[in-house]
């Protein structure tokens, strides 16, 4: 696959330069050394390829393109670190949990999930997140706002990536497949609730009564046999030790012992 940052230097300098020196004052450091002023936010750079790379975050202009799925950039280093992804490559990994990412961004964002670190709260209700992406998707709960739809059923989403996930009961996707059966599913928390089936692990237990299951539904509704018990039959005669679920009725029954 071609590297599209592999273009010739001397088309970049032609290209760019063409725009942004006018934004540019050259102002002296030293009697050898010219520096580049931003004339927009006073930024200073030594280096013209520099200064003409800022630039661009100014006028928005994006003049690195993909030459595989056509996004554009800002920055050279920008598409070299997007096209890592087309080409697999993950050269930044994780000390903790040896996890790989294509990028350091990605790397130093995953590293809060062991860090516990939570900079970013929601002003709304105070909950705490380790990424701002996180933060602005938990915001759209409170506006319940829907900007995804799906095209198939009309139904809606807060979320493009719960669109995403949805679109596979359309589709039929199922991405994810067991390393032990090579059965597959849709979601990945599906995988991951199959997977205990393999290694006999049981991760939701039951406070009443220790009881385990495989799966977080199988333990609601086990949980309701407690409540019946203490939610049905809360009224208990003292006399007789019969129960009854209503008070009106445990009432009317302690009268037949009081006549």
């Amino acid at each position: 696959m071609e590297d599209p940052t592999e273009s010739s230097e001397k088309e970049l300098v032609i290209d760019l330069s063409m725009k942004a020196p006018a934004a540019a004052t050259n102002a002296p450091i030293s009697k050898d050394k010219k520096c580049f002023a931003c004339n927009v936010c006073v930024k200073i750079f030594s280096q013209k390829a520099d200064f003409i790379s800022h630039f661009h975050t100014h006028t928005n202009e994006k003049p690195f393109s993909c030459n595989v799925c056509k996004a554009k950039f800002t920055h050279r280093k920008t598409l070299k670190a997007h096209f890592r992804t087309h080409k697999k490559e993950k050269p930044f990994s994780c000390d903790v949990c040896k996890a790989q990412f294509s990028q350091k961004y990605y790397l130093n964002r995953h590293f809060l999930t062991h860090s516990n670190e939570k900079p970013f709260s929601c002003d709304e209700c105070g909950k705490e997140f380790s990424q701002k992406c996180s933060l602005n998707r938990h915001l759209l709960t409170h506006t319940n706002e829907k900007l995804f739809s799906c095209d198939t059923c009309g139904k809606e989403f807060s979320h493009k990536s719960s669109l995403k996930i949805h679109f596979r009961i359309h589709s039929n996707e199922k991405p994810f497949s067991c390393n032990t059966c090579g059965k597959k599913f849709s979601h990945s928390s599906s995988l991951k609730v199959h997977n205990c089936i393999h290694t006999n692990e049981k991760p939701y237990s039951c406070d009443g009564c220790d009881q385990k299951f495989y799966h977080k539904s199988n333990l609601i509704r086990h949980f309701r046999t407690h409540t019946k018990e203490f939610t049905y039959k809360r009224y208990s005669c003292d006399v007789c030790g019969k129960e009854y679920s209503r008070k009106g009725s445990f009432d009317a029954h302690y009268k037949t012992h009081t006549n």
